[in-house]
């Protein structure tokens, strides 16, 4: 409770976007420098924007650690959807969960999308949505990359609420939390092309990267609205 009310707290005080500005990135300054430390890392840790001579990890473990890290995440897409009032993504998620840790082996295989039980994924920051929370600043995490005000704080109660973690205990919610940060390394390695085009080939990166972003999270919240593209041509049709 307490943690709730510190993150409604927190986004009464979001920051509004400024007039006729194509996005509400006041911050765009600091962004950009996380985001060239953070471009920094991934070269380091996974070779970004090099040739790979061999995947990271073999193609059948990186499709495991993410099958793990997604069937941890499902009790957290039931909590917030019982949360947004959706109860049919939140029977669809438990159904998932139900048969991936059993028939799957812990979640290690994913027999619900073979049976045609497709994710309902959500988290806590479309649940800041739902109830009418304004979007905020766009911003640019150390590790984490792209959010926005709203969507870090969902972040943030997202960890503290974690339903799995919650009914293990320690030590055992470490263990879960290293099994869904490994899910994040499967995933950067399964989508290296297009992390790569964005990163590496793009005339801006973080240009490109905060309108695909935005774009893409729009996208997910059901939101209709125009986000400028840097590239668009302004003469052509």
């Amino acid at each position: 409770m307490g943690a709730g009310i510190a993150v409604l707290f927190s986004l009464s005080a979001c920051t509004p976007p400024q007039p006729g500005a194509e996005f509400n990135d006041p911050y765009e300054a600091n962004n950009r420098a996380v985001h060239e430390e953070n471009v920094a890392m991934d070269r380091a840790l996974f070779g970004g924007g090099k040739p790979r001579k061999r995947p990271l990890l073999p193609l059948p473990v990186a499709d495991a650690l993410g099958n793990v890290a997604g069937n941890l995440g499902a009790p957290g897409d039931v909590l917030n959807s019982v949360l947004q009032l959706r109860p049919e993504p939140a029977v669809i998620n438990s159904v998932r969960f139900l048969v991936n840790t059993t028939v799957g082996i812990g979640g290690i295989f994913d027999p619900a999308t073979a049976m045609g039980i497709y994710a309902e994924e959500t988290d806590f920051g479309e649940t800041l949505h739902v109830w009418g929370a304004p979007e905020g600043a766009f911003l640019v995490v150390p590790f984490a990359g792209p959010t926005t005000e709203r969507d870090l704080a969902g972040k943030v109660v997202d960890a503290i609420i974690d339903p799995i973690g919650a009914a293990v205990g320690r030590p055992e919610d470490y263990y879960i939390r290293a099994a869904k940060l490994a899910g994040r390394v499967a995933d950067r390695q399964k989508f290296g092309d297009t992390v790569d085009s964005i990163l590496y080939e793009s005339a801006d990166s973080y240009a490109q990267m905060r309108l695909l972003y935005l774009q893409n999270r729009h996208f997910e919240l059901g939101i209709e609205a125009e986000v400028f593209d840097p590239y668009e041509d302004p003469y052509g049709p």
